[in-house]
């Protein structure tokens, strides 16, 4: 194994990454961290418009083994490669138990109007969710649903937390992510690009399975999902064209965020295809 060229907890370099760990020097820097091999790959993957996302890639000689093929797709696509100590990537990292690879990435949130351009077809708007866990688990199910795209307003988590870039699995880097509108933004927005806004609360008039019997979820949708305790505020319920409920069929009190959301966005993606409706939505 190579030696390791990063050594030193003082290094500029480990100083650099962690001051990304409070949110207002990622703000000021508009970088952050991605943890573990899967993050890291996806971010070598990705470019934001003529930059490429990763700054910087970080791992331990047994974890430059470990994960060569990132390794040589980081050095293809330009980006400085080093090796360092195990406590100089776990100073790096948030977890207890770091995975050897780090990289420093480039913020990579895109402009809300440029979604509205995009005439998206399914999108989670995340309204009030503070729990950067179950953000970034809800980013993870939009991408598996094929959503075209996510928005978190100015009322939710940063999307660039540590624990919700981990929480995400590396699909922050699959589908675009607008950051910072109010939610009064984002309903006009969507609404005036021809989206139907379904509020998801478990106290919701509608129930989303008469919704998928009905046939109404064919259409373009963006769906709000609220805070992990209380939900939706009245003011916001009061936005949307439907508040929609998770029917309970068993004994259970509730569902989580993260689960709601996954029901939700299915049905839609679902009732979507089954419709034929055009999932051809592409950004520059």
């Amino acid at each position: 194994m190579a030696s390791p060229e990063l050594t030193s907890l003082r290094s500029p370099r480990v100083t650099a990454a962690r001051r990304l760990a409070k949110r207002g020097f990622r703000g000021k820097e508009r970088r952050f961290i991605a943890e573990g091999p899967q993050a890291v790959r996806e971010a070598v993957a990705h470019r934001g418009g003529e930059e490429r996302t990763l700054i910087e890639l970080y791992a331990t000689p047994e974890a430059s083994e470990r994960h060569a093929d990132i390794i040589a797709a980081a050095r293809a696509a330009g980006a400085p490669v080093l090796t360092a100590t195990d406590e100089v990537v776990a100073e790096m990292c948030d977890t207890v138990t770091p995975q050897g690879i780090v990289g420093l990435c480039r913020f990579l949130d895109v402009p809300f109007e440029d979604i509205l351009r995009a005439r998206p077809k399914l999108v989670a708007v995340l309204a009030h969710v503070r729990d950067p866990g179950n953000a970034g688990t809800v980013l993870r199910c939009a991408d598996a649903a094929g959503a075209d795209a996510v928005v978190l307003t100015d009322a939710s988590v940063d999307l660039y937390n540590a624990k919700s870039v981990r929480a995400s699995a590396g699909s922050l880097f699959h589908l675009p992510v607008a950051v910072g509108v109010t939610v009064e933004q984002a309903v006009a927005g969507l609404r005036e690009a021809g989206v139907r806004l379904l509020a998801a609360d478990g106290a919701g008039e509608r129930d989303l399975d008469a919704e998928l019997d009905e046939g109404t979820m064919g259409g373009p949708t963006a769906w709000i999902f609220g805070n992990e305790a209380w939900g939706l505020p009245a003011q916001t319920r009061a936005l949307a064209d439907e508040v929609v409920r998770v029917p309970i069929h068993g004994r259970a009190e509730s569902l989580n965020l993260a689960t709601a959301a996954a029901v939700c966005l299915y049905a839609s993606a679902r009732a979507q295809r089954a419709s034929g409706g055009c999932r051809s939505v592409t950004f520059s």
